[in-house]
């Protein structure tokens, strides 16, 4: 059994997806591309550009991203912004996404095409306030869907998302979103261990759920930023050591492996190791842009990860549809499943499902 531990499913994003305004939707997808994987192009004439066109340097946080850019969702996959009259665009999804939504259905015939089996919808307040439609995509489609839940990371604690928390739960989504870089909004005035969260930690810890988390290397976006946040990260894994997690995306190959072999310091390598967290594998969204199919530079990695930690520490990944920027589904799932030879048949039914089968409690 096939299982992708990372896919979407979003409403129309010309729609405001949940949210309260149409300005609070846009602001998460300007600030989700202000440093892309995704190329950066300028309108007139196709010239490379950068997402840093989005923001203040010197500001990070929502409040340095720049109001006089007419943000805004486009056709053909791509998000569009204007500085000094000219015109860009970040081709974040698909150039054959002539419009930003991706149904269940579509999701359905991905799958049905590369092979897949079953996909874990993972959410994040870019795609929209999701809690509802990952629920009625699963209660649809049970066989083929498992939905996250997810809530406003930097107000987790407030009554209001406490209480959406619970509620998210009782319509049975089967595990937890949590993104790291939502804190920017609020100008990274708290951290995912603040004291100040503990009610919320303790509470998930109960419903006895996992957590997908996506770490950033925010506020500075450097490695040690990153390491910091894993450093927070390793405080709630030790105090909470019933409850299991998965590091969404990967250990970061920007940071520790840029002479294309993994080099981790003590203190990430340690982390990394603790029983109670998992690693997705998933190089095409991030690195389908430099490297070409069948990606070798990420089956080398791939087999170091295998061999420091073990294939039952792996979760494949692939962040449908935003890959197929890069490659198609097929060839997102092929260069492990065809090309990963070092892989005994073992190891690859635990990294293509069998792992996330049982994190999240999926049955064939």
């Amino acid at each position: 059994m096939i299982i992708d531990c990372h896919a979407h499913v979003f409403q129309h994003w010309a729609g405001l997806c949940g949210h309260e305004s149409r300005e609070v939707q846009l602001k998460y997808m300007q600030k989700t591309v202000t440093r892309p994987a995704a190329e950066v192009r300028r309108a007139r004439g196709g010239a490379r550009a950068t997402g840093q066109l989005l923001f203040d340097p010197a500001d990070n946080s929502w409040a340095g991203l720049r109001d006089d850019v007419r943000f805004r969702v486009g056709p053909y996959g791509r998000l569009e912004f204007t500085v000094a009259g000219e015109d860009y665009h970040v081709q974040y999804m698909p150039v054959g996404m002539a419009q930003i939504e991706a149904p269940p259905e579509l999701q359905l015939a991905q799958m049905a095409y590369a092979g897949v089996d079953h996909a874990v919808l993972q959410a994040g307040m870019t795609y929209g306030v999701m809690n509802d439609y990952n629920a009625f995509c699963q209660s649809q489609y049970p066989a083929k869907f498992t939905g996250l839940l997810h809530v406003d990371e930097p107000q987790a604690d407030t009554p209001r998302w406490m209480r959406e928390l619970e509620r998210a739960h009782g319509l049975g989504l089967r595990g937890l979103y949590y993104q790291v870089d939502a804190f920017a909004r609020y100008g990274f005035q708290w951290a995912l261990d603040d004291p100040r969260f503990d009610g919320f930690w303790e509470a998930v810890a109960a419903m006895r759920v996992p957590v997908f988390l996506e770490c950033s290397s925010g506020p500075d976006y450097t490695e040690k930023g990153y390491t910091a946040n894993l450093l927070r990260l390793e405080r709630l894994l030790v105090r909470f050591p019933q409850m299991r997690w998965l590091l969404v995306m990967g250990p970061p190959v920007g940071f520790f492996a840029k002479g294309g072999t993994w080099e981790f310091p003590a203190e990430v390598q340690r982390v990394y190791a603790r029983e109670n967290l998992q690693l997705e594998i998933m190089f095409p969204i991030t690195w389908g842009g430099v490297w070409d199919y069948p990606y070798p530079e990420a089956q080398a990695l791939i087999r170091d990860l295998r061999d420091r930690f073990g294939a039952h520490k792996l979760l494949w990944g692939s962040d449908m549809p935003n890959v197929e920027r890069f490659c198609t589904y097929r060839q997102c799932i092929d260069y492990v499943r065809r090309y990963c030879e070092f892989l005994t048949a073992a190891d690859k039914d635990r990294i293509l499902g069998n792992n996330v089968a049982e994190l999240c409690g999926i049955q064939p």
